[in-house]
């Protein structure tokens, strides 16, 4: 199991990221749109200004009940150990062991 630290600082990238979302978004068109080089740099003054952590870049699939980060199945949102575990016991709907 992951550290509770790394989890909980994963869930505040996420509140911030929610938080920013919009502003970033719209930082971003407006660079599109500019035709100065002046006006984007000024632009991207205020991107750089966001916090860092508000970047969606920052953040990590961890797995939902372990905390994994690595190897985790978008699809499911668990790591590869806790999903076969889960598909042996037949706690997923839909997948089965593959046999040959």
């Amino acid at each position: 199991m992951a550290k509770k630290s790394l989890i909980q600082r994963e869930k505040k990238r996420q509140k911030l990221e929610q938080k920013y979302h919009l502003i970033r978004r719209s930082l971003k068109k407006e660079i599109s749109k500019v035709a100065s080089l002046s006006e984007k740099w000024e632009i991207q003054g205020k991107l750089e200004s966001l916090p860092r952590n508000s970047a969606p870049t920052r953040l990590r699939r961890r797995c939902f009940s372990t905390g994994r980060p690595r190897a985790t199945y978008r699809d499911f949102g668990l790591s590869g150990h806790i999903l076969r575990e889960m598909v042996q016991e037949g706690l997923l709907p839909g997948a089965t062991r593959s046999s040959w």
